[in-house]
């Protein structure tokens, strides 16, 4: 069976979400930052503090080789996954890309109980996560399937995640 890849910004529900699907599809769950994390012995905030962005996208880029060659497994891609058209490319060789996108203060409320995002670790977090969608728009097209999570529960985004998947697994 080909895979779920579940993409977009951080705070749109891809882990919660992809765990859901895959109990519920009997798949298989990975997290590509966790992967990074596994990779490097540290995580994605100390990451970025150490060897800087780059470096991060560099193991990233690895985690999505390793991962997109899996089967029967739901993966849940960090946010910034798509800003390497190589890292798509390999994701729907064996998967069904579905987007999960949300309103940006629908986004900060979902991230404001964690500390350990980076690229918000500014003072107007709200306007960096406006700004940062606004240059991610162009690479989140590439998706299979689009969900607005903004006002759904994690079951309906789940069971529209499932719906999406049956339809497009065939394509």
């Amino acid at each position: 069976m080909k895979n779920i890849v579940l993409t977009g910004f951080m705070g749109t529900g891809k882990t919660t979400v992809g765990k859901k699907v895959a109990t519920t599809l009997h798949f298989n769950f990975i997290d590509t930052d966790k992967l990074v994390e596994k990779m490097a012995g540290m995580s994605v905030a100390e990451i970025f503090e150490k060897h800087g962005e780059e470096y991060f996208r560099k193991l990233e880029k690895a985690a999505v080789i390793k991962a997109s060659r899996l089967k029967n497994h739901v993966i849940a891609t960090g946010g910034g996954v798509v800003l390497n058209p190589s890292n798509i490319v390999q994701l729907r060789k064996n998967g069904v890309v579905i987007l999960l996108k949300a309103r940006p203060e629908v986004i900060l409320r979902n991230i404001s109980k964690t500390k350990d995002r980076p690229l918000l670790a500014v003072e107007d977090p709200e306007k960096r996560i406006r700004e940062l969608l606004e240059e991610r728009e162009p690479f989140y097209r590439f998706a299979d399937y689009t969900i607005d999570v903004s006002d759904k529960t994690i079951e309906e985004v789940a069971e529209e995640v499932i719906r999406a998947y049956i339809k497009l697994k065939g394509r």
